[in-house]
């Protein structure tokens, strides 16, 4: 799981420069963070189907990302999901 100081830290290394928002790198931290912040909202409701849509449409919006950051950079793609703790 991320929190919020470990996105910061994360998105800090993987930022081109300062203001950058929109590398695919950026936007599979982002995804990452409001996934893990869905996951604990499910905790709490686990009955909230229309939430639970818009999850299933975070995680494939992210696993796009990804496969477009392997396809172009397998060693970033290595480094990202090991900083995000996504795969194993």
């Amino acid at each position: 799981m991320v929190n919020d100081t470990k996105v910061t830290d994360i998105k800090s290394k993987f930022q081109h420069h300062e203001k950058d928002t929109g590398s695919s790198e950026v936007q599979v931290i982002n995804l990452t963070a409001r996934i893990n912040s869905l996951i604990g909202h499910f905790k709490v409701q686990p009955k909230d189907m229309g939430s639970k849509r818009g999850l299933t449409k975070l995680v494939s919006q992210r696993r796009k990302f990804l496969d477009y950051v392997k396809r172009n950079n397998e060693n970033l793609y290595r480094k990202l999901i090991e900083s995000l703790g996504i795969r194993k």
